[in-house]
């Protein structure tokens, strides 16, 4: 078995304020990934926005934009666990290079069919579902990786890190992808997706190889269920998916951005790119003043209290009508997600032996990348049944009550403490 180069040795987290950027100083490898990712990111947020508004502008329909999620929805579920065995088992470098060059592929033909004036609604859900099995390999592979480069006490500021990735994506990203929609048409955003793309490639390329530490036993749906019985078995665990779940299910408005950025706001895709970035802008000071977070011994608590600030930011969102207003809420909830997305990752990832790490971060990604699809969809029927105030507000309010019933059903998991990790 090949190995990575060994990480560093351990620091105690100091007293600071802003991200700890230790892992990216520590180990070439990872700083690689994460400068590629953050490059990435930006180009996939772009790429989001533009379906979205693609699939409103042909049909304008809010239910035809939560099937955008319900498409992805699909297909990550059902390859997500199976991608998660397969990073087990083989070189997770290969598969994440594999993956990465399918995405990429697909990003081409968006914007093809841009370019052709060829706008049909088919299309961009067979590619969001095409998008959604590629990242069901991709992601776990990914995620599995970060122990491999690191030590467990840098796995925190290494997660917060790369929730800055993604939220630099996700903020920028969308009001980019806005203007660029507004000014050079659809076209121009799926292009500078191809070409971020390759920054992700590069470094994925650049890496070692990343065979798991034990590659033998059982392959396929065997695999895919020893994973599965030895979740049963890691209460808290599970609790981070449940807690995960109540949120992005219960109390994701996105879908409903496009409507609400005409009927509340009188605006634009500029303003439906401002109600996309506003939780991805506090998901990035969240992660940017993370520096706090490598102390925080009590991980259970502090997801709890973070889900609930994103359920109560949310139903507040639901009751505003001043856009200003509202993109401080949407900013608030962000920064609770990402607080939350920390622990729940450094949970998972310290308390998960490596032989299955592939296939918990399988099950990880379908939570986390399946639940707001799946929230597109309950939040785009809500609001055609009621209306958007209704789906979002209700949304938000039963996602604080869903959660205080599960830490009521698993009262261990806010006793959970880093020092001695207990999955």
């Amino acid at each position: 078995m090949t190995r990575t180069t060994a990480p560093a040795p351990s620091t105690r987290p100091k007293n600071r304020i802003f991200a700890d950027l230790t892992p990216l100083k520590t180990s070439p490898d990872y700083r690689r990934l994460w400068v590629g990712g953050t490059i990435s990111w930006l180009g996939q947020a772009m790429t989001a926005l533009a379906i979205s508004l693609q699939v409103y502008e042909i049909t304008g329909s809010s239910f035809s934009v939560g099937l955008v999620g319900l498409f992805s929805l699909v297909p990550l579920v059902a390859f997500g666990l199976y991608g998660g065995a397969v990073a087990d088992t083989i070189d997770r470098r290969k598969l994440g290079l594999f993956s990465s060059l399918g995405l990429t592929g697909l990003s081409i033909a968006l914007a093809g069919a841009a370019l052709l004036d060829y706008h049909r609604v088919w299309l961009l859900y067979a590619v969001v579902a095409l998008q959604s099995l590629c990242g069901a390999l991709n992601g776990p592979a990914r995620s599995a990786m970060i122990p491999r480069l690191l030590p467990v006490e840098q796995l925190p500021a290494a997660n917060a890190l790369n929730s800055v990735t993604m939220t630099f994506g996700m903020t920028v990203g969308p009001m980019l992808g806005g203007v660029i929609v507004g000014w050079w048409g659809y076209q121009a955003a799926y292009l500078i997706d191809v070409v971020t793309f390759g920054a992700a490639l590069y470094a994925m390329w650049r890496l070692p190889s990343m065979r798991p530490d034990r590659e033998e036993g059982r392959k396929g749906r065997a695999s895919v269920l020893d994973g599965l019985r030895f979740l049963g078995t890691r209460p808290n665990i599970r609790m981070t998916f449940f807690s995960d779940l109540a949120a992005m299910v219960l109390a994701q408005p996105r879908a409903l951005f496009p409507a609400i950025a005409v009927l509340w706001y009188g605006g634009d895709a500029r303003t439906v790119g401002l109600l996309v970035a506003a939780p991805a802008v506090g998901s990035l000071l969240g992660g940017l003043f993370s520096g706090w977070q490598g102390r925080i011994r009590r991980h259970g608590v502090a997801i709890l209290l973070s889900v609930a600030a994103w359920g109560l930011a949310i139903a507040v969102f639901g009751l505003t009508r001043n856009l200003w207003l509202g993109l401080f809420f949407l900013a608030l909830a962000g920064c609770a997600d990402t607080v939350s997305m920390v622990f729940r990752t450094t949970m998972l990832q310290a308390a998960t032996p490596d032989d299955m790490r592939g296939r918990l971060q399988g099950v990880f990604i379908v939570v986390v990348a399946g639940g707001p699809r799946l929230g597109d969809f309950l939040a785009g029927t809500a609001a055609d049944l009621t209306s958007p105030a209704v789906a979002i507000t209700g949304g938000g309010l039963g996602c604080v009550l869903v959660l205080a019933l599960l830490a009521a059903r698993w009262r261990g998991f806010a006793r959970y403490d880093a020092r001695s990790p207990q999955a």
